[in-house]
């Protein structure tokens, strides 16, 4: 199985998500697309960076001309503050951009100082941001991300300041450095395509942070309200480690926060951030081979005063909850009675959902569990360009067997829309694909 991990043992910022994901597929090609959505005043450009002898990526996101960095005042300008104020107030921007603090309670830390840089500034609401993106040459689904993502941020920031989710606003060129952020990282995820996306537990750093209402602590309200649920922990060094945005898309793509799993790692990347630690401030991210899950659970149980209703009702809650496979064998029971065995095939880890189903959609008083050995062809899938639009090819391959067939839905859509069969549709395809 294609795995993406993300190591996030110094947080995760936009921009530092970036880098790392872009050095694991054409990086230029990830750029040039960037460059041509027309991002209002935005230009994407990609540096190497060093951090503790470590090579890796910085993206730069330039608005009107200035990257957006943080205006913090050095530490001589602050000597009448406590050590670990100064500190934290110095570091809480350290991912460059950092990112995206447009989009949270501290988000006046660049641009306190507007008179100096000659900004005219407004604001921009969650459906001013809705409507720009609706206007990106991007995916559906890059689009749908991006807005569940930037929805993510806006309730973070709706629970921050007690306010309604319509009503929240993001700084404009702050919210365009954002919206850069996210954007890069969904169209990267597309590009690279994982089946699935784990995450360490991430860093969130510690202290303090200097904002417009006060001191207030790390993480950030709206990151901890972003993070609920998920695992985190301070770090090993002082400041804000982890970003809204940062943990906006952790949450979104991430299906699993725990520790790297066994993996032929094929590619490596290195997203950088800006300020210098003695820990080398960076997100990795590896990209290989898992193996699928070898063994899965088989629940079996006999019924025969069952409805039909009742058992297609019974097949579908299961498969939604995410059933390898669901069927009913006829068999002839105790009394003579016609009845049939329900199986559930899952993953050992849904054994005790899927049990909690059965039991609560069949009329069954036990369920029997067995445990079988999987062993499965490695599955992959692509999207053609046909003359009926985009249609899905399926793969799998091993065990010297290699396998295509064209999805189903997508034909079945197509024949429905043109009034002609599947086959028919099938064989248009396969001719013009070769």
């Amino acid at each position: 199985m294609k795995t993406l991990y993300l190591e996030c043992n110094m947080g995760a910022a936009g921009d530092m998500l970036m880098g790392a994901l872009s050095e694991l597929t054409d990086q230029q090609a990830f750029i040039d697309k960037m460059n041509s959505l027309n991002i209002p005043g935005m230009t994407l450009s990609a540096s190497e960076s060093v951090k503790c002898g470590i090579k890796g990526t910085h993206m730069s996101v330039v608005i009107d001309g200035e990257e957006e960095i943080s205006d913090d005042l050095s530490h001589e300008h602050h000597h009448h503050h406590d050590d670990d104020e100064e500190h934290d107030h110095d570091h809480e921007h350290h991912h460059h951009h950092d990112d995206d603090e447009d989009d949270r309670e501290h988000e006046h830390h660049h641009h306190d100082h507007d008179h100096d840089h000659g900004h005219h500034h407004h604001h921009t609401s969650l459906a001013d941001i809705e409507k720009m993106v609706a206007g990106f040459n991007v995916s559906e689904k890059v689009r749908s991300d991006v807005l569940a993502v930037y929805r993510l941020i806006a309730e973070a920031e709706s629970n921050a300041h007690n306010q309604p989710v319509d009503q929240i606003h993001f700084h404009e060129v702050g919210s365009i450095d954002a919206v850069t952020d996210v954007t890069g990282v969904c169209v990267l995820m597309e590009m690279i395509g994982a089946d699935q996306i784990i995450a360490s537990p991430v860093a969130t750093g510690s202290g303090f942070v200097r904002c417009a209402h006060g001191i207030l602590p790390v993480p950030a309200p709206a990151t901890e309200f972003i993070l609920r649920g998920v695992p985190s922990w301070a770090g090993r060094e002082k400041g804000e480690l982890c970003t809204p945005t940062g943990a906006a898309l952790l949450k979104h793509f991430a299906s699993k926060f725990e520790p790297m799993p066994v993996m032929a790692v094929e590619k490596t990347g290195y997203g950088m951030g800006t300020k210098d630690f003695a820990t080398a401030n960076c997100v990795r991210a590896f990209l290989g081979e898992t193996q699928t899950e070898s063994t899965v659970k088989e629940l079996v149980c006999n019924l025969d005063d069952e409805s039909p209703e009742a058992i297609g009702f019974a097949m579908e809650q299961l498969f939604a909850a995410g059933a390898l496979d669901v069927y009913v064998t006829p068999v002839q029971m105790k009394k003579n009675r016609p009845g049939i065995v329900f199986t559930c095939m899952c993953r050992g880890s849904d054994k005790e959902k899927m049990m909690e189903l059965m039991f609560r959609h069949l009329t069954t008083l036990g369920i029997r569990e067995y445990t079988c050995e999987r062993h499965a062809l490695r599955r992959s899938e692509k999207v053609l360009d046909t003359s009926f639009g985009k249609v899905r090819i399926k793969r799998s391959e091993g065990y010297g067997t290699v396998r295509e067939k064209l999805e189903y839905e997508d034909l079945a859509a197509i024949a429905r829309e043109k009034g002609m069969g599947i086959e028919e549709v099938r064989a248009q395809i396969k001719k013009e694909i070769g």
